[in-house]
């Protein structure tokens, strides 16, 4: 995830870490989710990226030896829901919004998004 110019797209430092952290099987440390992640980043670099998600309230963490050892607080399914719902909020072209993502959804993924809103209004009239 680079930018143009070689540069790291923004987000994507935070977006490899919690990938890292999903994929773990339980809790890591700042170490396993740098080695995880390819070790090419310092670990104080990953050190901090783990502060800020945890003031974001996207990670937890635990005091574990001389360190902290890091959880997601939402699965990737659910935080990228939350993302989706985020970006529409407020927004006074929602309906515009909503029919652009769908235009851009390829056909196989088009058919699940009908499944489950047909899924949906099906439970909301019993």
């Amino acid at each position: 995830m680079t930018t143009k110019d070689g540069r790291r797209a923004p987000g994507a430092l935070e977006a490899n870490v919690m990938a890292a952290l999903w994929a773990a099987e339980g809790p890591l440390t700042a170490a396993d989710v740098q080695r995880e992640i390819g070790g090419e980043l310092a670990y104080n670099t990953v050190q901090t990226i783990l502060i800020r998600l945890h003031e974001k309230a996207v990670v937890e963490r635990r005091k574990e030896g001389r360190g902290h050892v890091y959880w997601p607080v939402q699965d990737a399914a659910t935080a990228a829901a939350h993302q989706m719902r985020s970006a529409l909020t407020d927004r006074t072209d929602r309906q515009a919004v909503l029919q652009q993502f769908a235009a851009s959804l390829d056909e196989s993924d088009a058919a699940v998004l009908r499944a489950l809103l047909a899924g949906t209004e099906r439970k909301r009239r019993s």
